[in-house]
C-alpha cells in the first residue's frame, strides 16, 4: 500500500484530508478497532456530531431484544452477549464489551438519546452452525471472541501490524497509541490529558463541523481500502458471507432512515460495506447456510478474557491501561502512578510521593526521547520498573497483573434471561454470600457451621457438574476433617458450563444428582464408582446414594484385580469420615469397604512378587494408600473385627519375602516399624540382610529408596539410629565401583527428597564416623559436638539463658546470684 494511505490514516491533531471529511451526508461508516479507547472517544464524537436517525453495530441480530439492559443501571462492563445453540451449549460465541469499546459507547449513546440502535451482522443461528464442532473459526469481527476451548486461529492479515510496519514502527501497539489513543478529538482537552468523553456536554461538539469528528474515520477508510486491495479478504473467506449480510441491513436500514445512518464496524469491513454490490449478489452468497437454534443473553465479562494472550484473536494486550485512558478525566500519566504506587503500598513496599513525580517525570522524558507524543505504556512501564520497583521485574509483575491487564469483572442484571440452573446458581451464590470474582481467592470453610458446610455442598455440586468454579486445596491450618480450603476464580466460560449442565436439571441439586447416577450407571471401573460416591457425600446428594452403592457393589464382586481394589479403597475410607462432620449415614459403604479390605489382604501378598520397576513402584503406593485407609477404617471398627491385625499381618509376610520386590519390603518394613508393630532390633535385622553382600546392589538400593526414601520422615530416622545409618554407610561404602553407576540415580532420588538441614546432619554425622558404644552407655558427648545421642551439658547450660528469657520464665537462683 501506499505511504500516502499510512500518512492518511494516522492523523495527528484535527486535521482534514478534503471534501470527503468534510461532508455530512450519510451514511457514516465508523470503522474502529475493537476495545481501542481512542475509537470509542471518535465514535462518541462523531455521533454527537452527525446525530444520526439509527445506529448500526456489528454484533448478532438476535441480540437486539437484549440491547436495552444496557442502560440497565445494574449493567457493569466489561459484559458479553453470549450465544450458544440451544441443542449443544458448548457450541458459544461471545461478543465482548468493555466501557472503553466502541460498540459499547455507540450503545449507550442511543439508548440515551432514544435512536434507534440494531446488530447487522450474520445471524448467530448461522455461525453458530457453520462452526466445527471444535470451534477453530477465524474471523475479525467480535463474534470470534472467546470460543470457550479458546481455540483460536490468528488471523492472516493483522491490519494493524501492516499499517504500523508501513510507517516504521516495530511495535503495532505502539504505533496504535501513537496516531490515535495519543491525539485529542474534538471536545477534548489539547494539554496532553484526556477528558472522558461520557463527561462532556453533548454540544462540546458543534453541530456545523461534523467533518472534523469524521475526518478519522475517512483516512481509516483509506488506509483499509489499501490493505483491502492487497489483500483481498486477508485470509478470511467467511467475511464475504457476513459483509454481504451487513449491506442488506444497511439497506433495509436506509430505506427506514434514510441515510441519517451510522454504521460501527471494524474497520477492516468499512471497504466492503461501502463497495456497490446487487441485491441479488449478497443474497446469494447467504443461500443455503446452516441454520440452529440459539438462545443469547449478557454475561459478566473480564478485562482478563480480553486480554489477546487468553486466547481472544480480537484482543488488546493491556485492557487494564485502555480502561484507564479511557476513564481518565485528564492527566492520565499522573493518575496512573497514582494506582501503581497505591498498589504497592498496598503490598507492603515504600513508595512514597516523591517516587510518584520521579516516575512522572521520567515517563515524560523518555518519550520525548522517543518522539511520541505523549508517555504511552512502554514509558510508564520503563518508569515505574526503574523508580518504583528499583530495577527489579518481580513487584512488576504484580503491576501488570492487577492493572495493566487488571481484574475488573462486570455485573449482569438480574433481568437478563438466564437458562433455569443459572438462575438457581445465582439464588444460591447470593444466599450463601459467595460472590464471584474473576481474581484468584482462598476460602477457608469449618464445616462445623451450617453456612459453611453449605457452601461446601454447592462447590463440590458444581465440580461434580464440571463448573470448575472452585478446586480443593491443602489447608494451612487445621489438618481436621471439620476443615476446607478452597481456590475460587470465577471465568465467564463457565456460563457455557452452567447451560451444559442445565440438560441434566434445573437447580444445582437435581442436576447433579441426575449426573451422579448416570455416571454410576456407565462407570465401568471400580476406582471411578468409588470416587463418584465420595463426591456424593461431600456434595450432599443422598437421592444419588442408592444407586452409587448398588454400582459400587456390583462393580466391587466381580473385579478380582487387587490394583483396582487398592485403589479403590482410599476413597471409601475417607468418605467414611464425613459421617460424623456432615451428618450423612455412611453404613452403606461400611460392608463394601470391609469388603474389599479383605480380598486386599488375602491378595496383595502374590501380587508383589515378579514385579519390573514400574510396577513396583505403583504397588509401592498402593500400598502405602490402603495403609492409610485401614487406619481410618479400624479407627471407625467396632473392637474384635480384626482389621488392623490382619493387615499387619501382610505387611510381616511383605517385608520378609525375598520374592517381594525390595521397594516395597522397604515400604513394608518402615511401616510397621512407624506403627509400633515392629521392634528396632527386627528393623535393623531386616535391613542388615536386605544390604548384605550377597543382594544385588540395584536390589538393596531399591530396598534404602522403600525405608527411608521420599518425604516420609526417613532421613530423620537415620539421624536418630546411628545402626541404621551405619548399615546403609556400610553397604554403600562396599558396593563395587563397576556396579555403582547402576545404583548411583536411585540413591539420588531417595537422598535428594530430605530437607537440606537434615542431609547436612547426616553429612556431619557421616563424617564423625560411629560413637563408641562405651560412649553411647555412659552418655558421654559425642566426638563432634551438637551429634549423636550424647548431651553436651556445657552447650546446653549455654542456650538455658536464652531459652527462659524467649519463655519469659525468671532465672534460677543460682543464675541470678551471678
Amino acid at each position: 500500500m501506499s505511504g500516502a494511505a499510512v500518512a492518511a490514516a494516522a492523523p495527528r491533531g484535527r486535521t482534514t484530508t478534503g471534501p470527503a471529511a468534510r461532508s455530512a451526508a450519510g451514511p457514516w461508516l465508523l470503522g474502529v478497532r475493537h476495545h481501542g479507547p481512542g475509537s470509542a472517544r471518535a465514535v462518541l464524537a462523531a455521533l454527537r456530531a452527525a446525530r444520526p436517525a439509527a445506529v448500526l453495530i456489528e454484533g448478532p441480530p438476535e441480540g437486539d431484544a437484549l440491547l436495552p439492559l444496557a442502560a440497565d443501571p445494574r449493567m457493569r462492563p466489561p459484559v458479553a452477549l453470549l450465544a450458544h445453540a440451544v441443542d449443544d451449549p458448548g457450541r458459544a460465541s461471545f461478543w465482548p464489551m468493555a466501557a472503553f469499546s466502541p460498540e459499547w459507547v455507540a450503545i449507550r449513546w442511543a439508548l440515551d438519546h432514544d435512536v434507534p440502535v440494531r446488530f447487522i451482522d450474520l445471524p448467530a443461528a448461522h455461525s453458530l452452525a457453520l462452526k466445527e464442532p471444535a470451534p477453530e473459526e477465524p474471523g475479525e469481527g467480535p463474534e470470534r471472541a472467546e470460543h470457550a476451548q479458546e481455540e483460536e486461529v490468528t488471523p492472516v492479515v493483522d491490519p494493524i501490524r501492516v499499517l504500523a510496519e508501513t510507517a516504521g514502527y516495530d511495535d503495532p501497539e505502539r504505533w496504535w497509541e501513537d496516531v490515535v489513543e495519543h491525539r485529542s478529538p474534538p471536545g477534548e482537552c489539547d494539554d496532553g490529558g484526556m477528558r472522558l468523553e461520557g463527561a462532556t456536554p453533548d454540544d462540546a461538539v458543534p453541530d456545523d463541523a461534523p467533518g472534523d469528528a469524521l475526518a478519522p474515520f475517512v483516512a481509516l477508510a483509506e488506509a483499509m481500502s489499501a490493505l483491502r486491495e492487497a489483500y483481498g479478504d486477508g485470509g478470511q473467506p467467511r467475511d464475504a458471507v457476513r459483509e454481504a449480510y451487513m449491506r442488506i441491513q444497511l439497506r433495509t436500514a436506509r430505506k427506514e432512515f434514510g441515510d441519517d445512518v451510522a454504521v460501527v464496524c471494524g474497520a477492516w469491513h468499512v471497504p466492503a460495506l461501502a463497495a456497490r454490490t446487487t441485491l441479488a449478489a449478497d443474497r446469494a452468497l447467504l443461500k443455503g447456510l446452516p441454520k440452529v437454534r440459539t438462545d443469547l443473553t449478557w454475561v459478566p465479562w473480564t478485562h482478563r478474557r480480553l486480554a489477546r494472550q487468553s486466547g481472544y484473536g480480537a484482543g488488546i494486550d493491556s485492557p487494564g491501561w485502555y480502561g484507564h485512558l479511557f476513564e481518565a478525566a485528564d492527566r492520565p500519566i499522573e493518575r496512573w502512578m497514582t494506582k501503581v504506587a497505591g498498589l504497592l503500598r498496598g503490598e507492603d513496599r515504600f513508595v512514597s510521593t516523591a517516587h510518584v513525580i520521579e516516575a512522572v517525570r521520567l515517563a515524560e522524558t523518555l518519550a520525548a526521547l522517543r518522539g511520541r507524543p505523549l508517555a504511552g505504556l512502554g514509558e510508564t512501564t520503563d518508569a515505574v520498573r526503574a523508580v518504583m520497583c528499583e530495577g527489579s521485574d518481580v513487584p512488576l509483575a504484580l503491576v501488570r497483573d492487577r492493572l495493566i491487564v487488571g481484574e475488573s469483572l462486570g455485573e449482569v442484571p438480574d433481568t437478563a434471561p438466564a437458562v433455569p440452573l443459572q438462575r438457581d446458581l445465582t439464588r444460591s451464590q447470593r444466599t450463601l454470600r459467595l460472590k464471584p470474582e474473576a481474581s484468584e481467592r482462598e476460602l477457608d470453610l469449618d464445616l462445623r457451621k451450617e453456612t459453611d458446610a453449605a457452601r461446601s455442598r454447592l462447590l463440590h455440586r458444581l465440580r461434580l457438574l464440571d463448573v470448575g468454579w472452585g478446586d480443593p486445596v491443602a489447608g494451612r491450618g487445621s489438618t481436621g476433617t471439620f476443615r476446607e480450603s478452597w481456590r475460587l476464580s470465577w471465568e465467564p466460560e463457565l456460563h457455557i458450563r452452567v447451560a451444559e449442565a442445565g440438560v441434566w436439571g434445573t437447580t444445582v441439586l437435581t442436576a447433579a444428582t441426575a449426573k451422579a447416577a448416570s455416571q454410576a450407571v456407565a462407570a465401568t471401573a471400580l476406582a471411578d464408582v468409588t470416587a463418584l460416591a465420595e463426591h456424593c457425600l461431600l456434595a450432599g446428594l443422598p437421592d444419588a446414594l442408592p444407586v452409587v452403592m448398588k454400582a459400587l457393589a456390583d462393580r466391587a464382586a466381580l473385579d478380582a484385580d487387587v490394583g483396582h481394589l487398592a485403589d479403590a479403597l482410599p476413597a471409601l475410607a475417607r468418605s467414611l469420615r464425613y459421617g460424623d462432620v456432615r451428618s450423612t449415614d455412611t453404613a452403606a459403604l461400611t460392608e463394601v469397604a470391609a469388603g474389599l479390605a479383605e480380598r486386599i489382604c488375602v491378595g496383595l501378598p502374590p501380587a508383589c512378587t515378579g514385579l519390573d520397576p514400574d510396577g513396583a513402584e505403583t504397588l509401592r503406593g498402593q500400598v502405602e494408600e490402603v495403609h492409610g485407609a485401614i487406619g481410618l477404617l479400624d479407627t471407625g471398627a467396632e473392637p474384635g473385627t480384626g482389621l488392623r491385625e490382619r493387615w499387619d499381618a501382610v505387611l510381616h509376610k511383605l517385608a520378609a519375602r525375598d520374592a517381594v520386590a525390595g521397594v516395597i519390603r522397604g515400604r513394608a518394613t518402615r511401616l510397621l516399624l512407624d506403627e509400633g508393630r515392629l521392634a528396632e532390633d527386627e528393623a535393623a535385622r531386616l535391613m542388615g540382610l536386605a544390604l548384605s553382600p550377597g543382594t544385588p546392589p540395584a536390589d538393596a538400593a531399591a530396598w534404602i529408596e522403600g525405608f527411608v526414601g521420599g518425604a516420609s520422615g526417613g532421613g530423620m530416622l537415620l539421624v536418630h539410629d546411628e545402626r541404621l545409618l551405619g548399615l546403609v554407610d556400610a553397604w554403600l561404602t562396599g558396593v563395587p565401583a563397576d556396579q555403582f553407576t547402576d545404583v548411583l540415580p536411585l540413591l539420588r532420588r531417595t537422598f535428594s527428597a530430605y530437607e537440606p538441614g537434615v542431609r547436612r546432619t547426616l553429612g556431619e554425622l557421616v563424617r564423625r564416623g560411629p560413637v563408641p558404644e562405651g560412649a553411647r552407655r555412659n552418655d558421654a558427648a559425642p566426638a563432634t559436638g551438637g551429634f549423636g545421642p550424647g548431651l553436651d551439658r556445657t552447650r546446653a547450660d549455654a542456650v538455658e539463658p536464652v531459652l527462659r528469657l524467649l519463655l519469659g520464665r525468671p532465672p534460677e537462683p543460682a543464675e541470678a546470684a551471678v
